[in-house]
């Protein structure tokens, strides 16, 4: 088991595994925040192929060839566990022998042959709550999973349609979800994007991060998804709503306070 119960879930990385510099910035900026922050169990996360992209001009990333190259590499230098997302069932077999999380992103949580597929993995299963579900409605994606024997199952919660361009959280969800019956994540730069909303890309608001990651955590939130990078304004995807790398340590003290404090 990946999860554990007594340890503030961390899932963290660029949005776009991008190159190895990139990479190796964050995973050594992870190591620090490893061994000031024990209460933390951090997984790195990062995309071989942004694949639902606004534009079919924006940067897709490494491939999945190189980006999994990338992923064992953090692995295995690093001695984080790894997660990347996946899009079609023919991905499956060769991410699992890298990857210890497969991710279902969130436009794809109600594929059943894909969720079968990672579940058929015996990896860990993170399941993104589709922007256009209800929380309760995904008692019927994990129980896809379930069925599917997957080996441990996580849901993630990163906000909601509202209107144009723009997204909500409700945090009555992390109860909600909770009664699923698995670790119940915060996606917390992925729920501040404003998609669409940059010109024939999405765009994003990241001041808002830190307040809804800790309110995340107060209402019940099992981990946190926050996506960061050396220097935003520079990444191929999601710049505006990632966190900058030295930002991140502070982010993730308040965070770690929040968390425990809930659980005194």
């Amino acid at each position: 088991m990946v999860f554990d119960p007594k340890k503030l879930l961390l899932i963290a990385g660029p949005c776009s595994l991008e190159n190895e510099g990139v990479c190796r910035a964050v995973a050594e900026a992870l190591v620090r925040v490893r061994r000031t922050q024990p209460d933390l169990n951090i997984v790195f996360k990062g995309s071989f192929d942004k694949a639902n992209r606004t534009s079919l001009a924006g940067d897709r990333g490494t491939g999945m060839k190189t980006g999994l190259l990338l992923l064992a590499m953090v692995k295995q230098d690093y001695g984080f566990p790894v997660l990347t997302d996946v899009h079609e069932t023919a991905q499956m077999s060769a991410v699992a022998e890298v990857c210890d999380v497969i991710q279902i992103p969130a436009f794809l949580c109600r594929q059943t042959d894909l969720l079968l597929a990672a579940a058929a993995t015996g990896r860990v299963v993170n399941v993104k709550k589709g922007q256009f579900l209800s929380p309760q409605e995904m008692v019927y994606v994990t129980a896809k999973l379930r069925e599917g024997a997957a080996k441990e199952i996580w849901q993630t919660e990163r906000g909601t349609t509202f209107g144009y361009q723009n997204l909500v959280v409700d945090m009555r969800s992390f109860s909600i979800m909770a009664q699923n019956g698995y670790p119940t994540i915060f996606d917390a730069t992925h729920a501040v994007q404003l998609p669409g909303a940059g010109g024939g890309k999405s765009s994003g608001q990241r001041e808002f991060v830190p307040p809804l990651a800790k309110a995340a955590l107060a209402a019940g939130a099992d981990g946190l998804f926050i996506e960061t990078h050396p220097d935003p304004s520079k990444a191929i995807s999601d710049g505006p709503n990632m966190i900058a790398l030295k930002e991140l340590p502070a982010l993730l003290a308040a965070c770690v306070a929040v968390w425990k404090s809930v659980r005194a």
